[in-house]
């Protein structure tokens, strides 16, 4: 993948609000750290598969390549999604939110899972809504999604 081509794919000007929010120039919004939220998605069934961060060169290279490329900011570097556990996430659609800070990549995911974890899903357990029983000195508590993981999440990451 070359640099140079990544340089050529441009984004459009911010500084017209309205143009932002109701013109076709792709703008996005990075934040103070350089970074653009960006969803996941399964692109046949919708299921939310993760949230990840992108900065510019990974937005770009994204859009290049047609994979996902993200931003890991617990490393501080690019991460191309898939490049050590094969679980690609080819990208069919990329959704800029209305003032284009948030996006959703709608992908079909390669591999069994999006999660390190091992689970298909970043998102395997959901948040206990019935307080019943709750006293205020326990935390909230989670619910499993998924009876089992996708995959060996240590036989695929050699932890």
């Amino acid at each position: 993948m070359s640099e140079d081509i990544t340089k050529n794919i441009r984004f459009g000007s911010r500084e017209d609000h309205q143009a932002v929010e109701a013109g076709l120039d792709f703008a996005p919004k990075f934040d103070a750290s350089g970074l653009i939220t960006a969803v996941a998605v399964d692109a046949g069934n919708g299921e939310v598969l993760m949230v990840a961060y992108m900065n510019e060169e990974s937005l770009r290279r994204t859009l290049e390549l047609g994979e996902a490329v993200y931003y890991s900011r617990s490393r501080q570097e690019l991460w191309h999604k898939g490049a050590t556990s094969g679980h690609v996430q080819k990208v069919v659609e990329i959704l800029a939110d209305c003032d284009q800070d948030a996006l959703v990549l709608r992908v079909n995911q390669q591999g069994a899972g999006a999660c390190h974890t091992g689970y298909r899903s970043c998102f395997f357990r959901s948040v206990k809504l019935d307080s019943s029983g709750a006293d205020g000195e326990q935390p909230a508590k989670l619910i499993p999604v998924y009876a089992s993981k996708a995959y060996d999440a240590e036989a695929v990451y050699r932890k």
